[in-house]
Parts: structure tokens; sequence; C-alpha cells
């Protein structure tokens, strides 16, 4: 996934009220972008730390930058939590993602019950694979990638429909999507949401395929590249 036009450097302020960051521009203005992300971002900024902004010149937008990723010294760490999904998709078609190949259909946001999986995978004689995927950036010990960063109540939801369709015999998956290169492993986050990694191990033994991919991140764009070992 190629950024559209060239992104804008700056320095990241503070961040706050979940969704805006002050940031602050090379000529020395402070501008306020809006933050797609509704975790809590932990270990993925601090002050001072490099960023870069899409800008977008709409003039419904009140806030024109939106902060895309993030650099700590060491890695780029995108922080956009809309991209996943589109780089999930972009990584089953053009083969990246090895495990999800074989289907002729692709659906994003397919409805299950009363909420939606982000992906159905379909063949042309009906088998599905429907796929939850989740952006993972918080930084733990011994170079591991934890999710999620906050208690995630909707992603625990998640893990329980996947694991109902898988025991209804329809395959599922639960792919995680690494937008940062200091990692070698992931896990699920315990002391953060032990609940959530309960449902995870569950909807592991239950047949749910439990999958993650990092990605190379720069100034150009991001593109998921190799799968992580997985440990729970």
């Amino acid at each position: 996934m190629e950024f559209q036009n060239p992104l804008i450097e700056g320095t990241i302020l503070k961040r706050y009220k979940r969704f805006l960051a002050d940031v602050e521009l090379p000529d020395g203005e402070v501008i306020t972008a809006h933050t797609a992300n509704t975790g809590s971002m932990k270990t993925c900024w601090e002050p001072g730390w490099k960023v870069l902004m899409s800008y977008h010149d709409n003039p419904k937008r009140k806030l024109k930058y939106s902060l895309e990723m993030i650099h700590n010294s060491d890695t780029w760490i995108g922080i956009n939590t809309s991209l996943p999904n589109k780089m999930a998709i972009e990584a089953i078609e053009n083969g990246t993602i090895k495990e999800l190949q074989g289907y002729n259909h692709i659906k994003p946001e397919a409805k299950i019950g009363d909420s939606r999986i982000d992906i159905l995978l379909t063949t042309e004689d009906g088998h599905q694979c429907y796929v939850e995927v989740k952006n993972v950036t918080l930084l733990g010990e011994n170079r591991k990638v934890l999710f999620p960063d906050s208690v995630s109540t909707r992603g625990q939801k998640h893990l329980r429909e996947l694991t109902k369709l898988k025991k209804d015999g329809i395959r599922s998956a639960m792919l995680y999507i690494v937008q940062r290169e200091d990692v070698d492993v992931f896990s699920p986050a315990d002391e953060i949401d032990p609940e959530y990694g309960k449902l995870l191990r569950e909807a592991h033994d239950s047949g749910v395929e439990v999958l993650c991919y990092q990605c190379h991140l720069t100034p150009d764009g991001i593109s998921v590249k190799r799968s992580l070992p997985v440990e729970l």
C-alpha cells in the first residue's frame, strides 16, 4: 500500500482525547492532527519522536493532517488503525499471506449476528473463511509484540464469534497485522486484558487459526512482508 501523496514530517508533542495529537512542523508551527487509533498507543509515542502525517485539503475536514507513522529511533510504527484491513486484503490478493489462498471472492465487513467480521473469503463452490484483522503495535519484553494495548471488549466479542463459527464447521482465522519492525514474536497481552488472552487460547484450541504478519514500513508506503511466530 503506497501513500498517494508525500507524507509530511513533524515532531509529536502530545496525544490527547484519543483522536488528537499536537505536532510541531519543521518551521516551528504547531498543528493538531487527527489520530485514527482508539487504543492506548502505549510504546508507540513519546514527546519528541518524529512523525509522518498525511495532508487532506478537504474543506469539510476540520483537521487537515492525519497521523500515519511515528519513529522511535529504531523503526517506523504504523498507528492508523484504518489501514490494516486494506493491507490484509492486499496481502491475500498478492499471495503474501499463504494460509489464506485459494479463494475466489473477498468481501470486506461481512455481517455475523449483530456485528461484523472484517473479511469473508469464499470459493466458487461456496466454502467460506471468516477473517478478523487487528492492528498490533504494543512492544513487550524480548522483542515480543502484544495485543491488545488496552482492555478490548470488542476484541473479546470477535474471538467468541470466530470460535462459534469454527464450531459450526466454518473456517475462521484471527489475523494480526504488526505495524512495527523491532519485534520477532507475537503473544496476547495477558497483563492488560487476561480475558482476551483466555479467549484467544480457547479459540485456537477450537480450531480457529491464529496468524500474525509483520509489515515493512517506509515513508513511501506500508506492505505486509513476513509471518511471525505466535506464542500462546
